[in-house]
């Protein structure tokens, strides 16, 4: 059987929106990926990322999630990092 891939919409706020500079993106992915896999290739894109690393939580279709979460074709992940403000 071949590995097929997935597509994944991945939203975006806060400073993530602000450094990869678009709300969303639509991610082509293997079979298996988790969420932290996609945190990591996002961190890979713009190191400067990695400081949220540990604190930003995930939301799949509109669920909070673990980091070791696998995703499925057509869900939707949500990268939230800690808003300021109150």
């Amino acid at each position: 059987m071949t590995q097929e891939n997935i597509t994944v919409k991945v939203k975006l706020f806060a400073i993530y929106q602000e450094i990869l500079a678009t709300p969303e993106l639509e991610m082509m992915l293997p079979q298996q990926t988790t969420v932290a896999n996609v945190l990591e290739s996002l961190i890979q894109q713009q190191p400067y990322l990695a400081k949220w690393r540990e604190v930003t939580r995930f939301g799949v279709n509109l669920q909070f999630v673990e980091s070791d979460t696998i995703l499925q074709d057509g869900d939707e992940l949500v990268l939230i990092p800690p808003v300021s403000g109150g």
